[in-house]
């Protein structure tokens, strides 16, 4: 270890913190949203909300994280948003209707949007060069742990004390991160000042949000169909308005010169439309575990480990294969299989074994990690380094907006399946899984357009997801 490695950990253990603290709050809400609907006196289908709210937060506001850190430095930007995110929590935790709740989350993700772009700028900045590979990658460790540890938590959590722990725990979490990063966290800004692009970011960020509003209006009984199409009209509207700025800006937000990069052109696109049914399988598979199977909250939280500890292993397995069969084959194979193994929930009852179930689960995580990392590898891969930055955080910016249209997506669906539940409690869910490993294996048409090459050796990387 050399001496200026050492100097930087506490640095890297609080960044760790960091993305512990977003990743555990990201998994370990699903576990607990039958018992917060039952709380909150709604309907345990119809609390895609919570969920949405938070990824949407973080979509907006990922793309300003970066400028903001430059602007007022990363020590104040990253202290901002453990406030933000800690507070957010508590406000969770106090809720007493859905729809402050809801209001919480944004919050919440307001401060989750600058946490991990922020911790890794920090981290960017303070390594040196030949120690940035160790040092990225001990902290995308937590990015791991926090999946794999959250839904049992939160399982465990609901059923020893009550939802609103789920929330709390974060607060000693981040009492302890704002009093570490008053000591460690660097105070880095940018060398040169480069002015927003508030027009951009505006025509952006409104069209994110009323198209995720849109399909999220479709699950509400009572959203007007004339609202819902007026805000889908709007969003398309804005998005191709900020489309035509870019074109000819000068310093856009993300330039459209990304998209000159047919495998950045090609990754993104096929995130975006993958990542829709891969993001509503979190909030599906437990809603089916505990509302269609009758599991406790616990026990439907372990039934998620071999979803994390499957995707865990299946990582080291993509370089081989990209190496072997190339990005194309890989990414077409594997989507038809990640579509397949979501519609195979569908054929999950209370009368299957336990042991198929396991496999079943562990299957599912194992093909669906494979696509994530995949997919995020030929992203980047050809990106130079005039647009690494810019392009990596529009990838950020499509995760996030992806998990909150998957969300969104399956709520609308739980609703259009609604009137099935006089056939049993598990029948709209079951169509819901058919209908997301559909939506899954349309990204097939995607990636096919990727050149049937194989790669050099040496530029197949794994990218943490």
């Amino acid at each position: 270890m050399t001496s200026s490695y050492a100097s930087i950990r506490p640095l890297l253990w609080l960044v760790s913190l960091a993305i512990f603290m977003q990743m555990l709050d990201s998994t370990i809400v699903n576990t607990a949203l039958p018992a917060m609907a039952r709380s909150l006196g709604e309907s345990p289908l119809q609390m895609q909300s919570v969920v949405f709210s938070y990824a949407l937060a973080v979509a907006t506001f990922i793309p300003a994280s970066g400028w903001i850190a430059d602007r007022f430095g990363t020590r104040r930007t990253f202290l901002v948003a453990i406030i933000l995110f800690t507070l957010g929590s508590l406000a969770c935790a106090l809720a007493q209707t859905l729809h402050q709740l809801v209001a919480a989350r944004v919050l919440q993700g307001i401060g989750g949007a600058m946490l991990l772009p922020v911790g890794r700028l920090a981290v960017m900045r303070s390594v040196p060069r030949e120690d940035f590979l160790r040092a990225m990658s001990f902290i995308a460790i937590p990015a791991l742990i926090g999946p794999l540890i959250g839904p049992t938590l939160g399982g465990w959590l609901v059923e020893v004390a009550s939802w609103h722990w789920v929330f709390l725990i974060n607060l000693p979490i981040g009492v302890i991160g704002y009093l570490v990063a008053m000591k460690v966290m660097p105070d880095h800004y940018a060398a040169h000042r480069s002015r927003f692009d508030l027009r951009g970011y505006a025509m952006l960020a409104f069209g994110m949000v009323v198209l995720s509003l849109a399909l999220d209006g479709i699950s509400g009984m009572g959203t007007p169909r004339a609202l819902v199409m007026l805000m889908t009209v709007a969003g398309l509207a804005a998005l191709a308005g900020y489309w035509l700025h870019a074109a000819n800006s000068t310093a856009p937000l993300f330039s459209l010169a990304l998209f000159r990069v047919p495998s950045y052109r090609i990754g993104i696109l096929g995130n975006l439309f993958s990542r829709i049914g891969s993001s509503a399988m979190p909030l599906l598979i437990p809603l089916l575990l505990q509302v269609g199977m009758g599991m406790s909250p616990m026990n439907a939280g372990l039934m998620m480990i071999p979803v994390a500890a499957a995707g865990m292993v299946s990582k080291r397995l993509a370089v081989k294969l990209v190496e072997r069969f190339g990005y194309r084959r890989v990414l077409m194979v594997n989507t038809v299989l990640v579509g397949i193994a979501m519609a195979s929930f569908a054929l999950m009852g209370p009368g299957q074994h336990l042991g198929w179930r396991l496999l079943q689960l562990a299957l599912f995580g194992a093909v669906n990690s494979l696509q994530f990392t995949v997919m995020n590898t030929v992203t980047l891969r050809d990106l130079d380094r005039e647009f690494a930055s810019s392009g990596n955080s529009l990838l950020s910016m499509v995760m996030m907006l992806a998990a909150g249209f998957g969300a969104a997506a399956a709520g609308s669906l739980l609703a259009a399946f609604a009137p099935l539940e006089s056939h049993g409690a598990t029948a709209a869910l079951h169509a819901t899984f058919l209908c997301v490993g559909a939506i899954t294996l349309t990204s097939t048409l995607i990636f096919w357009q990727l050149p049937d090459t194989g790669p050099d050796p040496k530029q197949i990387e794994e990218v943490a997801e």
